[in-house]
């Protein structure tokens, strides 16, 4: 297998333009995934603290008093759950509804 120099292939295409709109939509996928990776992480980072206040709301109970890993560990668990949220389909639909509206007003990242 031979390996081309790009610009020999650039030469060998009859219609050029055709070749540069395909690198400008690659390069315009790579944007509108890099925009919904953020979107999804703000959304990530939006469940979390909602958990957190959520987990605010219960009482301590018990007989002993949380120590502070368990505080961190709940904390931790908390972030990945979070994450998890978000990142499987839709998530809560913050994401998309963010995404969309970043298209919309053709905010350049």
């Amino acid at each position: 297998m031979e390996i081309l120099p790009t610009n020999f292939m650039i030469k060998k295409t009859t219609d050029e333009s055709l070749l540069q709109r395909k690198l400008e939509g690659v390069n315009e996928n790579k944007k509108d995934k890099e925009l919904m990776d953020v979107c999804k992480d703000f959304e990530s980072l939006f469940i979390h603290m909602m958990l957190k206040e959520m987990r605010k709301t219960i009482p301590e109970g018990g007989f002993v008093e949380k120590s502070t890993a368990t505080k961190m560990f709940e904390d931790m668990f908390d972030e990945e759950i979070s994450k998890e949220i978000s990142n499987k389909g839709d998530g809560i639909g913050l994401a998309k509804v963010l995404y969309n509206q970043f298209k919309r007003q053709n905010i350049n990242l």
